[in-house]
């Protein structure tokens, strides 16, 4: 029995789709559906599951999603998943659901429409499955007003051929009753052909004509007879979207799409064969196997059909051309002995199907750049990798990376964010307040934080850590020196960074920084950047860091701006003493929400009365600018 936190996915995306559990031996032994994918699946990973989940949960090794996009076609792809890999759980936790289809025996003498939960069976013509049962029902009544085709049993329909007399359906206009000669065999083959026309093409053609009648026989006052056409309408309607989750039929063929992030690149296919989703998978594309002159997709492709581990089809549909295409076409026609079509889909519902093929390579990416994150081979090289592209003199266990964060010179902040081993360690990381009262730029701003950080850790250094122990105490956080140093720019960030360390004394420390624009590495003293290989672990850990950094600071400058700017306003407000801040900041928590709220609703904030509230709000009215009173100092979570 597996612990389910060794298998418990992280970022998993917000949005509808399919998931699958598998058992030891790559057997799905669950299949389940999703609203939002992220909520569902951490259900599965919680305290205290029913019986028959927690044992699910225990026999599954693995865990994998496809995302698409509505919910009607995450219940589609549910239900042809279930159908196809017969999970065990399934039957278990609910009824092996079966949806409905429209089925139309075009073959028969006398062809007929009828409603069917069975397995398909040959000389029929299925149209769904319908994911609204009741809409579908309607519709089937709907259909046989239109196109009044047999909808009765062999067993009813011999009957009334015997007694030469028509049933009830007959009588109502639901039939055309062929039974009894109402209308001839060619005919009534026919009208059965004309709803078997209709039913692919769509129901555009009969919406308008009901339209029509509808406010016809609203104008005559016939308005049971509207009423009745209003709801007919309604009823082809309610079909159509239950529906639309749903692709066509004749849809056949691999969909490929290929996600980008930076030097990053994941694939993902599905396989369809008529309109179903009969299978999904994703690759990481191995940037160290792409030769030059060959592109990524031609790679994709031959990790896709190369191994011959996947049928090649007739029909391949990509997001953009590979560099070769008429030579994949026939190499892929050698392995498949077939001739194969690449395609590149501008428009319509094969386009709407290629873009939910990428964002499932793009959640395919973020679960194995998460996962390389955190394995401890590849943060290991990673660390060598750049120990050996800086000249180190030692791995740099213990990396601190700084960022600043400012709009015009307002609200500037500094971050320090810390990785250890490769890890990231929140406990460590740091915020600062940038006093800019004597100027601002960029340099400066980095010079000053380093300066800040590097103080606390020489005054750390002083004291005596035996002392500290034996009183029971422990070392700050600020008194593990980094072995590099990050900062997040270029050349003129990095000798800002380099002249605080001189100011200092520092030497043992190294220092580097990375610029986004080409991903270039600085490092003092040096005319130009170095440039690590895209493929290179070390960049990829240098970039995690740096956009860490950049992430941690921008939240922080965010929340300092809101702050400042609520205070600073309110500050300018008469007859606002303190306590009346408080609850203000406290019930409304923004300029903005105290900007959208009446006198009415302000006046309802405990200490705040009619007449103040009718200041705030003539203040807030008539301010134009605000004003930043920036403080300093260092901000540390508790």
């Amino acid at each position: 029995m597996a612990d389910p936190k060794s298998y418990r996915p992280s970022n998993i995306p917000e949005h509808p789709g399919v998931y699958r559990f598998y058992n030891s031996k790559d057997k799905v032994i669950y299949v389940g559906k999703a609203k939002n994918l992220k909520n569902r699946l951490s259900n599965y990973f919680q305290a205290n599951l029913a019986t028959k989940t927690n044992r699910m949960v225990h026999e599954a090794v693995r865990v994998d999603w496809t995302i698409v996009s509505t919910e009607l076609e995450a219940l589609a792809l549910e239900f042809s998943w279930i159908k196809q890999y017969q999970p065990k759980y399934n039957v278990q936790f609910k009824d092996d659901k079966s949806y409905p289809y429209l089925a139309l025996s075009l073959n028969d003498e006398y062809p007929m429409i009828f409603i069917t939960r069975k397995d398909k069976r040959p000389g029929l013509k299925y149209f769904g499955p319908y994911t609204n049962a009741w809409a579908l029902r309607n519709t089937f009544d709907v259909l046989l007003k239109v196109f009044p085709v047999r909808s009765c049993s062999s067993s009813n329909f011999s009957r009334a051929q015997h007694s030469k007399r028509q049933c009830l359906l007959g009588d109502i206009g639901k039939c055309a009753a062929p039974c009894v000669g109402w209308i001839s065999q060619e005919d009534h083959k026919k009208l059965a052909g004309r709803l078997n026309e209709f039913m692919e093409s769509g129901m555009e053609n009969i919406l308008p004509k009901l339209h029509e009648e509808m406010n016809t026989a609203a104008a005559n006052e016939e308005f049971e007879r509207a009423a009745r056409l209003r709801d007919q309408i309604e009823s082809f309607e309610k079909a159509q979207k239950s529906t639309e989750g749903n692709f066509s039929d004749d849809l056949d063929g691999d969909f490929i799409s290929i996600y980008h992030d930076g030097f990053h690149a994941a694939g993902s296919i599905f396989s369809m064969h008529r309109g179903s989703v009969k299978g999904s998978r994703s690759w990481i594309v191995d940037q160290e196997m792409v030769l030059e002159g060959q592109d990524e997709v031609t790679a994709l492709l031959y990790s896709i059909y190369g191994t011959g581990a996947i049928p090649v089809p007739r029909h391949i549909y990509i997001s953009s051309d590979p560099a070769d295409k008429e030579q994949l076409e026939q190499w892929l026609g050698q392995i498949g002995s077939t001739k194969v079509e690449i395609k590149t889909p501008q428009r319509g519902e094969k386009l709407e199907l290629l873009q939910t093929v990428k964002r499932n390579a793009q959640y395919s990416l973020i679960q194995y750049l998460s996962k390389r994150a955190t394995d401890a081979a590849v943060s290991g090289k990673a660390l060598t990798e750049i120990e050996e592209h800086l000249n180190l003199g030692r791995t740099p266990l213990r990396i601190e990376c700084f960022d600043i964060s400012n709009i015009s010179g307002t609200s500037v902040v500094a971050s320090m964010v810390v990785f250890e081993d490769g890890m990231i360690k929140k406990s460590e990381y740091r915020r600062f307040i940038i006093d800019t009262s004597e100027g601002f730029d960029d340099t400066r701003a980095m010079h000053q934080v380093i300066t800040r950080r590097l103080k606390r850790l020489l005054d750390d250094r002083k004291e005596n850590e035996a002392e500290v122990a034996e009183l029971g105490g422990k070392p700050s956080k600020f008194a593990y020196p980094p072995q590099l140093i990050v900062v997040d720019g270029g050349q003129p960030q990095v000798n800002a960074a380099q002249r605080a360390l001189d100011e200092l004394g520092i030497t043992d420390i190294a220092l580097c920084g990375l610029a986004k624009r080409l991903e270039e590495v600085w490092v003092p003293g040096s005319k130009d950047p170095l440039i690590l290989p895209r493929s290179s672990e070390g960049l990829y850990l240098l970039q995690r860091i740096r956009d860490e950094a950049h992430r941690f600071a921008i939240t922080f400058h965010r929340s300092r701006r809101s702050k400042i700017m609520l205070e600073s306003i309110l500050d300018e407000i008469p007859q606002l003493g303190s306590a009346r801040r408080a609850s203000l900041l406290e019930h409304f928590g923004s300029v903005a929400a105290i900007r959208k709220a009446t006198v009415e609703e302000i006046a309802a904030t405990p200490g705040i009365g009619g007449k103040i509230a009718s200041l705030i709000e003539s203040h807030l009215e008539s301010i134009s600018t605000q004003k930043v009173n920036a403080e300093t100092g260092e901000i540390s979570d508790n």
